[in-house]
């Protein structure tokens, strides 16, 4: 038999514990509440900071893309002969080995002057031929570090020569049906994404920014990577 003062020691202990249990829960509760506070502050801030009219612009209407279902295409417009266009491509570089796995890149040449063509000629010749990761940093290369002008046929031509393309193979696409088609597409979307310039980064044929938008190449990314979460979802 249970001596009465063991009785109330045991009822004692029975209330502590379900004291404590109560207190832990309330604890656990507290708790959650305060992550999804914490969560909700974060999401809205985020987005806070990131705002359209200011580091991003809608483009109106919206374009086609060429991504496949649930992918997000992101546009990079440029010119091999615009200083900031070759100041951004270490940060293009850098935010490509990280991109979200959805992620479709493209590149495309600007042709918002006449003088501008040759080059995009030049990109269009090297993807034709699998060749862009050979030719690419040397074009901005040969002209922003070497200040070779890279206006004629011929002077692109050796470039090619130079990294291993053969002259019968970079003659047969230079001036082809194929590299005209895909200038005549680039001219036209340049004109309907609305870019004033380049460097120009379209995010699904619905965003437009850049370094100025931004705040700085070193940004430019930080918004291209929140407009491809807001069109993930």
């Amino acid at each position: 038999m249970a001596r009465p003062e063991t009785v109330n020691q045991e009822s004692i202990k029975n209330k502590t514990r379900g004291f404590s249990m109560k207190l832990s829960i309330h604890k656990i509760v507290i708790l959650f509440a305060s992550l999804a506070l914490l969560g909700a502050s974060v999401s809205s801030s985020f987005a806070a900071r990131y705002q359209e009219g200011v580091q991003y612009e809608r483009v109106i209407p919206a374009q086609p893309t060429t991504a496949a279902p649930g992918q997000v295409e992101v546009v990079e417009l440029f010119w091999y002969g615009c200083p900031h266009c070759y100041r951004l491509e270490p940060y293009v570089n850098r935010w490509l080995k990280k991109k979200p796995a959805n992620v479709k890149f493209v590149r495309m040449p600007g042709m918002f002057q006449p003088s501008w063509e040759i080059g995009a000629r030049a990109y269009y010749t090297a993807e034709i031929l699998g060749v862009v990761d050979k030719i690419h940093e040397p074009m901005f290369e040969a002209i922003h570090e070497q200040k070779r002008r890279m206006s004629t046929e011929a002077e692109i031509m050796a470039l090619f020569k130079q990294h291993g393309v053969a002259e019968k193979d970079f003659k047969r696409v230079f001036r082809s049906f194929a590299v005209e088609t895909k200038l005549r597409r680039a001219r036209d979307m340049g004109h309907r994404y609305g870019a004033r310039g380049v460097p120009t980064i379209i995010v699904n044929g619905k965003y437009r920014t850049g370094a100025q938008e931004a705040g700085g190449n070193a940004r430019v990314f930080q918004v291209v990577d929140y407009l491809v979460q807001q069109e993930s979802k």
